[in-house]
């Protein structure tokens, strides 16, 4: 089983450490897209992820197109808080990608309108303008996870 999450230009290091965290302890792949907004040793990134680091199949990407180049065949799904359907509205399965924005702005536009089709947001009340990026990572793969039934997960 390969699910991903892909972090677009990530600008918060605690939330890439929970993110990290979460593809430990389910086996999601994570890819990191440049720029970064921390480096990489950051304490608070290694601290968030706590001593998983190792459990994480990661990859760094230069660019958004380079990881749509190298896994052409993969499904992508958008996660923003300006789509229409909701992230329970889709069948996922093994293999397919969930991409989310940096903390401050989301997914660029040209990223969105492109694919439009797999958009999704999180139902939420108006009172906030988004959920935390980390919860919302969670949230999104234990569905597709469930959906799937678990594979290889106690």
């Amino acid at each position: 089983m390969a699910l991903h999450i892909v972090l677009v230009e990530p600008e918060i290091p605690a939330n890439t450490g929970n993110i990290s965290r979460t593809c430990a302890a389910t086996g999601i792949h994570l890819h990191l897209v440049h720029p970064l907004g921390f480096r990489t040793d950051d304490a608070a990134l290694k601290r968030a992820g706590l001593d998983y680091w190792h459990a994480v199949h990661i990859e760094y990407h230069n660019s958004f197109a380079e990881v749509q180049e190298k896994y052409s065949e993969g499904r992508f799904f958008y996660a923003t808080t300006k789509a229409e359907k909701r992230y329970s509205d889709f069948t996922f399965q093994d293999g397919d990608f969930f991409v989310f924005g940096k903390e401050t702005k989301g997914l660029p536009a040209e990223i969105l309108e492109a694919g439009k089709e797999t958009t999704m947001r999180l139902p939420m009340s108006n009172a906030v303008r988004s959920l935390n990026l980390s919860n919302s990572a969670a949230i999104i793969v234990y569905e597709a996870l469930r959906q799937l039934d678990f594979p290889e997960l106690v």
